[in-house]
Protein backbone atom coordinates (compact mmCIF):
# COMPACT_ATOMS: atom_id res chain seq x y z
CA UNK A 1 0.00 0.00 0.00
CA UNK A 2 1.27 3.49 -0.86
CA UNK A 3 1.84 6.12 1.19
CA UNK A 4 -0.47 8.57 1.41
CA UNK A 5 1.60 11.74 2.19
CA UNK A 6 4.13 12.88 -0.54
CA UNK A 7 7.22 14.99 0.28
CA UNK A 8 4.73 17.89 0.85
CA UNK A 9 1.92 16.77 2.07
CA UNK A 10 -0.95 15.26 0.51
CA UNK A 11 -1.58 16.16 -3.28
CA UNK A 12 -3.35 15.16 -6.14
CA UNK A 13 -6.10 16.27 -9.03
CA UNK A 14 -8.60 18.18 -6.95
CA UNK A 15 -12.29 16.34 -7.34
CA UNK A 16 -10.63 12.73 -8.39
CA UNK A 17 -7.26 12.15 -5.97
CA UNK A 18 -8.71 14.88 -3.08
CA UNK A 19 -12.66 15.02 -2.89
CA UNK A 20 -14.67 16.44 -0.12
CA UNK A 21 -14.92 13.50 1.56
CA UNK A 22 -11.39 12.53 2.07
CA UNK A 23 -10.38 16.14 3.05
CA UNK A 24 -12.63 15.83 5.39
CA UNK A 25 -11.12 12.39 6.68
CA UNK A 26 -8.06 13.77 6.57
CA UNK A 27 -8.82 16.59 8.71
CA UNK A 28 -10.60 14.65 11.23
CA UNK A 29 -7.15 12.61 11.12
CA UNK A 30 -5.47 15.54 11.97
CA UNK A 31 -7.82 16.77 14.86
CA UNK A 32 -7.17 13.20 16.30
CA UNK A 33 -3.30 13.23 16.56
CA UNK A 34 -2.29 16.77 16.24
CA UNK A 35 -4.72 18.18 18.78
CA UNK A 36 -3.85 15.60 21.32
CA UNK A 37 -1.42 17.59 23.44
CA UNK A 38 -4.17 20.55 23.64
CA UNK A 39 -6.98 17.30 24.84
CA UNK A 40 -4.24 16.54 27.19
CA UNK A 41 -4.23 20.30 28.66
CA UNK A 42 -7.88 19.95 29.13
CA UNK A 43 -8.47 23.24 26.67
CA UNK A 44 -9.64 22.78 23.11
CA UNK A 45 -7.13 22.74 20.12
CA UNK A 46 -6.67 25.57 18.00
CA UNK A 47 -5.85 25.06 13.95
CA UNK A 48 -5.39 28.36 11.43
CA UNK A 49 -5.96 27.16 7.93
CA UNK A 50 -5.44 29.09 4.90
CA UNK A 51 -5.25 28.33 0.78
CA UNK A 52 -4.16 29.52 -2.94
CA UNK A 53 -6.54 31.20 -4.98
CA UNK A 54 -7.08 28.25 -7.24
CA UNK A 55 -11.09 27.06 -7.42
CA UNK A 56 -11.10 23.85 -5.31
CA UNK A 57 -9.32 25.31 -2.23
CA UNK A 58 -13.05 26.60 -1.70
CA UNK A 59 -14.60 23.52 -1.55
CA UNK A 60 -11.40 22.01 0.45
CA UNK A 61 -11.12 24.33 2.92
CA UNK A 62 -14.69 23.98 3.27
CA UNK A 63 -14.52 20.17 3.72
CA UNK A 64 -11.30 20.55 6.09
CA UNK A 65 -12.56 23.13 8.12
CA UNK A 66 -16.00 21.10 9.03
CA UNK A 67 -13.36 18.28 9.70
CA UNK A 68 -11.89 19.72 12.12
CA UNK A 69 -14.57 21.97 14.08
CA UNK A 70 -16.55 18.31 13.83
CA UNK A 71 -13.33 16.99 15.91
CA UNK A 72 -13.68 19.80 18.58
CA UNK A 73 -11.13 22.55 17.17
CA UNK A 74 -11.92 25.93 16.64
CA UNK A 75 -10.82 26.94 13.43
CA UNK A 76 -9.06 30.23 12.22
CA UNK A 77 -10.00 30.62 8.13
CA UNK A 78 -7.28 33.12 7.00
CA UNK A 79 -8.38 32.81 3.71
CA UNK A 80 -6.18 33.14 0.35
CA UNK A 81 -2.42 33.88 2.05
CA UNK A 82 1.26 32.35 1.00
CA UNK A 83 2.00 29.08 2.64
CA UNK A 84 4.91 30.32 4.81
CA UNK A 85 2.33 32.96 6.14
CA UNK A 86 -0.35 30.28 7.35
CA UNK A 87 2.85 28.65 8.96
CA UNK A 88 4.09 32.11 11.06
CA UNK A 89 0.38 32.64 11.76
CA UNK A 90 0.42 29.69 13.39
CA UNK A 91 3.74 30.66 15.55
CA UNK A 92 2.91 33.64 16.03
CA UNK A 93 -0.74 32.95 17.82
CA UNK A 94 0.85 30.13 19.19
CA UNK A 95 -1.67 27.72 17.47
CA UNK A 96 -1.99 23.86 18.06
CA UNK A 97 -1.19 23.61 13.75
CA UNK A 98 -2.04 24.31 10.60
CA UNK A 99 -3.59 23.84 7.31
CA UNK A 100 -2.58 25.14 4.05
CA UNK A 101 -4.40 23.98 0.86
CA UNK A 102 -2.67 24.54 -2.05
CA UNK A 103 -0.68 22.64 -4.61
CA UNK A 104 2.57 25.18 -5.08
CA UNK A 105 3.73 25.27 -8.71
CA UNK A 106 1.05 22.83 -9.98
CA UNK A 107 -1.65 23.55 -12.82
CA UNK A 108 -5.06 24.96 -11.27
CA UNK A 109 -6.65 21.14 -11.49
CA UNK A 110 -4.24 20.23 -8.79
CA UNK A 111 -4.67 20.88 -5.26
CA UNK A 112 -2.78 19.75 -2.07
CA UNK A 113 -3.40 19.54 1.97
CA UNK A 114 -0.10 20.29 3.98
CA UNK A 115 -0.15 20.12 7.92
CA UNK A 116 2.07 22.40 9.98
CA UNK A 117 3.05 21.63 13.96
CA UNK A 118 2.76 23.59 16.54
CA UNK A 119 5.16 26.60 16.18
CA UNK A 120 4.75 26.50 12.17
CA UNK A 121 7.29 23.63 11.48
CA UNK A 122 6.61 20.97 9.23
CA UNK A 123 5.65 17.70 9.99
CA UNK A 124 7.92 14.60 10.49
CA UNK A 125 7.25 11.22 9.05
CA UNK A 126 6.47 9.85 12.03
CA UNK A 127 3.72 12.21 12.64
CA UNK A 128 2.27 12.07 8.83
CA UNK A 129 2.17 8.54 9.35
CA UNK A 130 0.00 8.82 12.48
CA UNK A 131 -2.39 10.72 11.09
CA UNK A 132 -2.43 8.80 7.98
CA UNK A 133 -3.19 5.44 10.41
CA UNK A 134 -5.56 7.61 11.85
CA UNK A 135 -8.06 7.51 8.99
CA UNK A 136 -9.48 4.06 10.11
CA UNK A 137 -9.60 5.09 13.91
CA UNK A 138 -13.12 6.45 14.79
CA UNK A 139 -13.29 10.10 14.42
CA UNK A 140 -13.52 12.33 17.56
CA UNK A 141 -17.86 13.03 18.28
CA UNK A 142 -17.94 16.76 20.28
CA UNK A 143 -21.50 17.12 20.81
CA UNK A 144 -22.76 20.73 22.30
CA UNK A 145 -20.60 23.03 23.01
CA UNK A 146 -17.49 21.08 23.02
CA UNK A 147 -18.00 21.22 19.33
CA UNK A 148 -15.30 23.20 17.50
CA UNK A 149 -16.18 26.92 16.04
CA UNK A 150 -14.87 28.51 12.83
CA UNK A 151 -14.05 32.35 12.43
CA UNK A 152 -12.59 34.72 10.17
CA UNK A 153 -9.05 35.28 11.26
CA UNK A 154 -9.32 38.77 10.01
CA UNK A 155 -6.13 40.51 9.95
CA UNK A 156 -3.59 37.31 8.95
CA UNK A 157 -2.55 39.35 6.16
CA UNK A 158 -1.61 42.60 7.71
CA UNK A 159 0.15 40.44 10.97
CA UNK A 160 2.19 38.45 8.37
CA UNK A 161 2.89 42.27 6.44
CA UNK A 162 4.24 43.57 9.83
CA UNK A 163 6.67 40.86 9.87
CA UNK A 164 7.92 40.88 6.77
CA UNK A 165 8.38 44.71 7.16
CA UNK A 166 10.38 44.01 10.24
CA UNK A 167 12.88 42.11 8.90
CA UNK A 168 14.24 44.86 7.20
CA UNK A 169 16.70 47.35 8.36
CA UNK A 170 17.33 49.29 5.22
CA UNK A 171 14.23 51.30 2.78
CA UNK A 172 14.01 49.96 -0.23
CA UNK A 173 13.36 53.63 -1.80
CA UNK A 174 15.48 54.09 -5.32
CA UNK A 175 14.81 50.47 -6.48
CA UNK A 176 12.38 49.97 -9.33
CA UNK A 177 11.03 46.18 -8.78
CA UNK A 178 9.15 44.33 -11.13
CA UNK A 179 7.03 40.93 -8.74
CA UNK A 180 4.96 38.48 -11.09
CA UNK A 181 2.95 36.54 -8.64
CA UNK A 182 1.57 33.70 -10.79
CA UNK A 183 -1.85 34.52 -10.05
CA UNK A 184 -1.60 33.06 -6.60
CA UNK A 185 -1.33 33.49 -3.28
CA UNK A 186 1.32 36.68 -3.11
CA UNK A 187 -0.98 38.78 -5.18
CA UNK A 188 -2.39 40.26 -2.39
CA UNK A 189 0.87 40.61 0.26
CA UNK A 190 3.81 40.94 -1.88
CA UNK A 191 2.84 44.15 -3.63
CA UNK A 192 2.28 45.56 -0.67
CA UNK A 193 5.64 44.38 1.15
CA UNK A 194 7.53 46.13 -1.21
CA UNK A 195 5.36 49.23 -2.04
CA UNK A 196 5.50 49.65 1.69
CA UNK A 197 9.58 48.88 2.08
CA UNK A 198 9.67 52.16 -0.18
CA UNK A 199 10.08 50.35 -3.09
CA UNK A 200 8.23 51.76 -6.69
CA UNK A 201 7.02 48.53 -8.04
CA UNK A 202 5.23 47.18 -11.15
CA UNK A 203 3.09 44.31 -10.90
CA UNK A 204 2.44 41.56 -12.65
CA UNK A 205 0.29 37.81 -12.71
CA UNK A 206 -1.94 39.65 -9.61
CA UNK A 207 -5.11 38.63 -10.61
CA UNK A 208 -6.53 35.41 -10.00
CA UNK A 209 -9.45 33.74 -11.57
CA UNK A 210 -9.24 30.41 -9.80
CA UNK A 211 -7.82 28.74 -12.58
CA UNK A 212 -4.77 30.93 -13.94
CA UNK A 213 -2.49 29.96 -10.90
CA UNK A 214 1.12 29.64 -12.32
CA UNK A 215 -0.17 29.44 -16.08
CA UNK A 216 2.79 30.91 -17.58
CA UNK A 217 3.77 33.27 -15.25
CA UNK A 218 5.42 32.88 -12.35
CA UNK A 219 8.84 30.80 -10.95
CA UNK A 220 8.38 27.86 -13.40
CA UNK A 221 7.27 30.44 -16.71
CA UNK A 222 9.66 33.71 -16.58
CA UNK A 223 9.32 34.43 -20.01
CA UNK A 224 7.01 37.12 -19.77
CA UNK A 225 8.70 38.85 -16.43
CA UNK A 226 12.05 38.86 -18.20
CA UNK A 227 10.23 41.11 -20.91
CA UNK A 228 8.62 42.75 -18.61
CA UNK A 229 11.69 43.90 -16.62
CA UNK A 230 13.57 45.08 -19.54
CA UNK A 231 10.73 47.00 -20.97
CA UNK A 232 9.80 48.76 -17.81
CA UNK A 233 13.56 49.34 -17.05
CA UNK A 234 13.28 47.73 -13.74
CA UNK A 235 16.56 47.24 -11.39
CA UNK A 236 15.06 43.70 -10.42
CA UNK A 237 12.31 41.25 -11.01
CA UNK A 238 11.21 38.94 -7.96
CA UNK A 239 9.17 35.60 -9.61
CA UNK A 240 6.81 33.78 -7.38
CA UNK A 241 5.02 30.75 -7.21
CA UNK A 242 1.53 29.62 -6.63
CA UNK A 243 1.51 29.46 -2.93
CA UNK A 244 5.05 32.18 -3.00
CA UNK A 245 7.35 29.87 -0.65
CA UNK A 246 9.57 30.31 -3.56
CA UNK A 247 11.67 33.27 -5.09
CA UNK A 248 13.86 33.57 -8.70
CA UNK A 249 15.00 36.79 -9.67
CA UNK A 250 15.93 38.85 -12.99
CA UNK A 251 18.34 41.55 -13.57
CA UNK A 252 18.10 44.17 -15.47
CA UNK A 253 19.15 42.58 -18.86
CA UNK A 254 16.74 39.93 -17.87
CA UNK A 255 18.81 37.47 -16.95
CA UNK A 256 17.41 35.30 -14.45
CA UNK A 257 18.84 34.68 -11.02
CA UNK A 258 18.35 31.55 -9.52
CA UNK A 259 17.58 30.10 -5.97
CA UNK A 260 22.16 29.06 -5.63
CA UNK A 261 22.64 32.54 -7.23
CA UNK A 262 20.45 33.90 -4.70
CA UNK A 263 22.11 31.95 -1.75
CA UNK A 264 25.33 33.06 -2.73
CA UNK A 265 24.56 36.39 -2.99
CA UNK A 266 22.39 35.99 1.04
CA UNK A 267 24.85 33.78 2.31
CA UNK A 268 28.29 36.19 1.75
CA UNK A 269 26.27 39.23 2.46
CA UNK A 270 25.14 37.26 6.25
CA UNK A 271 28.97 36.39 6.78
CA UNK A 272 29.72 39.86 6.07
CA UNK A 273 27.75 41.32 8.69
CA UNK A 274 28.00 38.65 11.38
CA UNK A 275 24.63 36.70 10.99
CA UNK A 276 25.75 33.36 9.13
CA UNK A 277 25.50 30.93 11.61
CA UNK A 278 28.96 29.15 12.22
CA UNK A 279 29.48 30.11 8.77
CA UNK A 280 27.75 27.64 7.21
CA UNK A 281 24.76 27.22 3.94
CA UNK A 282 22.68 24.38 3.68
CA UNK A 283 21.61 23.31 0.23
CA UNK A 284 20.36 19.89 -1.49
CA UNK A 285 22.82 17.41 -3.79
CA UNK A 286 20.83 19.36 -6.87
CA UNK A 287 22.72 22.73 -6.15
CA UNK A 288 25.44 23.84 -8.79
CA UNK A 289 28.84 23.23 -8.06
CA UNK A 290 28.93 26.52 -8.52
CA UNK A 291 28.07 27.62 -5.21
CA UNK A 292 30.42 25.52 -3.19
CA UNK A 293 33.05 26.94 -5.47
CA UNK A 294 32.13 30.50 -4.51
CA UNK A 295 31.14 29.58 -0.74
CA UNK A 296 34.53 27.81 -0.33
CA UNK A 297 36.55 30.94 -1.92
CA UNK A 298 34.59 33.40 0.73
CA UNK A 299 35.37 31.07 3.54
CA UNK A 300 31.75 29.75 4.17
CA UNK A 301 31.03 26.30 4.67
CA UNK A 302 28.49 24.00 2.30
CA UNK A 303 26.24 21.29 4.05
CA UNK A 304 24.31 19.16 1.46
CA UNK A 305 21.35 17.33 2.10
CA UNK A 306 18.79 15.18 0.22
CA UNK A 307 15.95 16.71 -2.37
CA UNK A 308 13.58 18.76 -0.74
CA UNK A 309 13.01 21.49 1.17
CA UNK A 310 12.10 19.78 4.69
CA UNK A 311 15.78 18.12 4.49
CA UNK A 312 17.20 21.93 4.05
CA UNK A 313 15.50 22.46 7.03
CA UNK A 314 16.22 19.33 9.60
CA UNK A 315 19.46 20.40 8.82
CA UNK A 316 19.05 23.72 9.69
CA UNK A 317 17.72 23.02 12.90
CA UNK A 318 19.86 19.87 13.82
CA UNK A 319 23.05 22.20 13.53
CA UNK A 320 21.19 25.53 14.94
CA UNK A 321 22.29 27.03 11.28
CA UNK A 322 20.49 30.66 9.99
CA UNK A 323 20.47 29.86 5.97
CA UNK A 324 19.82 27.11 3.59
CA UNK A 325 17.49 26.10 0.94
CA UNK A 326 17.00 25.18 -3.00
CA UNK A 327 17.75 25.62 -6.28
CA UNK A 328 13.97 26.25 -7.11
CA UNK A 329 13.94 29.53 -5.25
CA UNK A 330 12.99 27.83 -1.56
CA UNK A 331 15.07 30.09 0.69
CA UNK A 332 14.78 29.58 4.63
CA UNK A 333 15.69 32.28 6.57
CA UNK A 334 15.23 30.55 9.99
CA UNK A 335 15.67 33.15 11.74
CA UNK A 336 12.61 34.55 10.63
CA UNK A 337 10.76 31.64 9.11
CA UNK A 338 10.32 27.82 9.41
CA UNK A 339 9.45 26.99 5.48
CA UNK A 340 10.82 28.50 2.45
CA UNK A 341 9.61 32.08 2.02
CA UNK A 342 9.01 33.95 -1.35
CA UNK A 343 8.36 37.02 -0.12
CA UNK A 344 10.86 37.40 2.56
CA UNK A 345 13.68 36.21 0.21
CA UNK A 346 13.00 39.00 -2.70
CA UNK A 347 12.82 42.08 0.02
CA UNK A 348 16.17 40.36 1.39
CA UNK A 349 17.70 40.61 -1.84
CA UNK A 350 16.81 44.04 -2.50
CA UNK A 351 17.42 44.86 0.53
CA UNK A 352 21.47 43.57 -0.09
CA UNK A 353 20.86 45.40 -2.97
CA UNK A 354 20.61 49.09 -1.07
CA UNK A 355 23.04 47.88 1.40
CA UNK A 356 25.45 47.48 -1.06
CA UNK A 357 24.99 49.82 -4.06
CA UNK A 358 25.23 46.97 -5.91
CA UNK A 359 23.04 45.79 -9.13
CA UNK A 360 21.67 42.21 -9.01
CA UNK A 361 23.97 40.97 -11.61
CA UNK A 362 26.93 42.54 -9.63
CA UNK A 363 25.79 40.44 -6.79
CA UNK A 364 25.31 37.45 -8.82
CA UNK A 365 28.79 37.45 -9.89
CA UNK A 366 29.84 35.67 -6.73
CA UNK A 367 29.11 32.55 -8.11
CA UNK A 368 30.24 31.37 -11.55
CA UNK A 369 27.53 28.85 -12.94
CA UNK A 370 28.91 25.75 -14.31
CA UNK A 371 26.81 24.47 -17.40
CA UNK A 372 24.21 21.52 -15.99
CA UNK A 373 22.59 19.10 -17.97
CA UNK A 374 20.02 16.47 -17.02
CA UNK A 375 18.71 13.77 -18.64
CA UNK A 376 15.57 11.60 -16.96
CA UNK A 377 15.43 8.42 -17.99
CA UNK A 378 12.27 6.87 -17.80
CA UNK A 379 10.60 3.48 -17.86
CA UNK A 380 13.56 1.77 -16.42
CA UNK A 381 14.10 -0.01 -12.91
CA UNK A 382 14.95 3.04 -10.91
CA UNK A 383 15.03 0.38 -7.37
CA UNK A 384 17.68 -1.82 -9.35
CA UNK A 385 20.25 1.52 -9.36
CA UNK A 386 21.83 1.31 -6.35
CA UNK A 387 24.29 -1.71 -6.39
CA UNK A 388 24.65 -1.99 -10.27
CA UNK A 389 28.88 -2.23 -10.42
CA UNK A 390 28.67 -1.54 -14.38
CA UNK A 391 26.87 2.13 -13.69
CA UNK A 392 29.17 2.73 -10.86
CA UNK A 393 32.19 2.08 -12.42
CA UNK A 394 31.00 4.13 -15.53
CA UNK A 395 30.11 7.35 -12.69
CA UNK A 396 33.62 6.62 -11.49
CA UNK A 397 35.20 6.91 -14.49
CA UNK A 398 33.01 9.90 -15.33
CA UNK A 399 33.86 11.66 -12.32
CA UNK A 400 38.38 10.97 -12.36
CA UNK A 401 37.16 12.74 -16.01
CA UNK A 402 36.00 15.83 -14.60
CA UNK A 403 38.01 15.81 -11.59
CA UNK A 404 37.54 19.80 -9.45
CA UNK A 405 35.81 20.89 -12.50
CA UNK A 406 32.57 19.15 -12.39
CA UNK A 407 30.21 16.37 -11.00
CA UNK A 408 27.99 13.62 -11.77
CA UNK A 409 25.19 12.41 -9.46
CA UNK A 410 22.21 9.75 -10.20
CA UNK A 411 19.25 9.60 -8.68
CA UNK A 412 16.30 7.65 -8.88
CA UNK A 413 12.93 9.07 -8.84
CA UNK A 414 10.61 8.79 -5.93
CA UNK A 415 7.53 8.22 -7.43
CA UNK A 416 7.96 7.03 -10.78
CA UNK A 417 10.13 4.47 -12.81
CA UNK A 418 12.51 7.09 -13.83
CA UNK A 419 16.61 7.87 -12.97
CA UNK A 420 17.61 11.02 -13.31
CA UNK A 421 21.28 11.35 -14.55
CA UNK A 422 23.08 14.95 -13.87
CA UNK A 423 26.38 16.32 -15.26
CA UNK A 424 28.16 19.83 -14.25
CA UNK A 425 31.38 20.43 -16.06
CA UNK A 426 33.07 23.69 -17.00
CA UNK A 427 31.98 23.34 -21.04
CA UNK A 428 28.05 22.58 -21.90
CA UNK A 429 29.26 19.84 -24.47
CA UNK A 430 31.34 17.93 -21.98
CA UNK A 431 28.31 17.70 -19.71
CA UNK A 432 25.92 16.85 -22.24
CA UNK A 433 28.40 13.91 -23.43
CA UNK A 434 28.62 12.63 -20.27
CA UNK A 435 25.10 12.59 -19.64
CA UNK A 436 24.09 11.04 -22.69
CA UNK A 437 26.80 8.34 -22.58
CA UNK A 438 25.48 7.87 -18.42
CA UNK A 439 21.93 7.54 -19.72
CA UNK A 440 22.27 5.55 -22.72
CA UNK A 441 24.24 2.89 -19.84
CA UNK A 442 21.37 3.40 -17.27
CA UNK A 443 19.12 2.61 -20.35
CA UNK A 444 20.76 -0.61 -20.93
CA UNK A 445 21.40 -2.08 -17.56
CA UNK A 446 18.01 -1.22 -15.93
CA UNK A 447 15.74 -2.10 -19.16
CA UNK A 448 13.55 -0.11 -20.65
CA UNK A 449 9.86 -1.18 -20.40
CA UNK A 450 7.43 -1.55 -23.15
Amino acid sequence: MSRLFGTDGVRGLAGHDITAESALALAQGAALVLGRPARQESRRPVAVVARDPRISGEFIVASVAAGLASSGVDVLDAGVIPTPAAAYLVASIDADFGVMVSASHNPAPDNGIKFFARGGRKLPDAVEDEIEAALVAPPLRPIGAEVGTIARFADAEDRYLLHLLGTLDVSLEGLHVVLDCAHGAAAGVSPRAFADAGARVTVMGNDPDGMNINREVGSTHLEQVRELVVASGADLGIAHDGDADRCLAIDAAGNVVDGDQIMAILAVAAKRRGLLTDDTLVATVMSNLGLKVAMDEHGIQLVQTAVGDRYVLEALGEYGLALGGEQSGHIIFSQHATTGDGVLTGLQLAAEMVRSGRTIAELASVMQVFPQVLVNVSGVDRLGLRGNQPIADAVARAEAELGSNGRVLLRPSGTEKMVRVMVEAHEHHVAQSIADELAELVRAELGVSA
